[in-house]
């Protein structure tokens, strides 16, 4: 079993597990272990990963994977069944640092909230039954009574769609529309603008080179839409330059 020394979440030095402050971030206190029995290769895993990946409604170029805590374990979802969590093993890509990609991003989350006091999903670092990192994050528009919070990405703010604008389209904008569609459609348009400029500067101090249109959404709570929190922020720059 992997031997941990800081908290798999806050980073908090002296932890051999998940700390008080990520339970209560992530897991609402519940005492929940940084440990799954499960890995995401081989052919006794694949058909159920597939089913479990087939089910979650949320795009992404990166294999994600539904989940749930039950009696302090993270398992994946059932068919039907609403997971509370996303989990993200290293994508399935040839370049050398791929199983870093988890670490990276969770690093990369970790000091957006921490350091520049960005509101973020929650999120922390798993290990899998080899011991490989695994990203988990909780879903925001999950509800405690697992309804769901609507939410809408900036592509579909936008119109932006794959068949107006090719297999390219959530990269066919810039940041001023963005910020033109949260002043038209957020009630609060003027601090939401302030914290996708905080969010913009960070992405480029940081280099995530992916900060496209469905990157950032807003989510509708009590009638009224306001820009969600950070998610999939990623030092890709850091990623590319080792596959040189």
């Amino acid at each position: 079993m992997k031997t941990i020394s800081v908290c798999p979440a806050t980073l908090q030095p002296g932890y051999d597990t998940y700390s008080p402050m990520a339970l209560k971030l992530l897991f609402g206190g519940e005492k929940v272990s940084p440990f799954l029995d499960f890995d995401f290769d081989g052919i006794n895993a694949s058909s159920n990963l597939q089913e479990n990946q087939n089910n979650l409604s949320i795009s992404g170029a990166q294999e994600k994977y539904s989940a749930v805590v039950e009696r302090g374990h993270i398992r994946l979802s059932n068919p039907g069944e609403q997971g509370t969590f996303i989990l993200k093993p290293a994508p399935l890509i040839n370049i050398q640092t791929r199983k870093q990609i988890p670490a990276n991003e969770h690093l990369t989350m970790q000091i957006a909230s921490q350091v520049y006091d960005i509101e973020t999903a929650s999120n922390a670092l798993c290990f899998s039954a080899k011991g490989q990192p695994v990203y988990i994050t909780r879903r925001f528009d999950v509800k405690s009574d697992l309804t769901k919070y609507s939410i809408e990405d900036f592509a579909s703010v936008l119109g932006k769609t794959e068949q107006d604008a090719g297999s390219n389209f959530k990269y066919d904008g810039h940041y001023a529309m963005i910020a033109d569609a949260i002043r038209m459609v957020v009630p609060a348009w003027m601090v939401e603008t302030e914290r996708f400029f905080k969010l913009v500067l960070f992405n480029y101090l940081y280099a995530n080179e992916d900060a496209h249109l469905k990157n950032f959404s807003l989510i509708n709570r009590n009638g009224e839409y306001a820009l969600a929190p950070a998610y999939d922020l990623l030092n890709t720059a850091f990623i590319l330059k080792a596959m040189v």
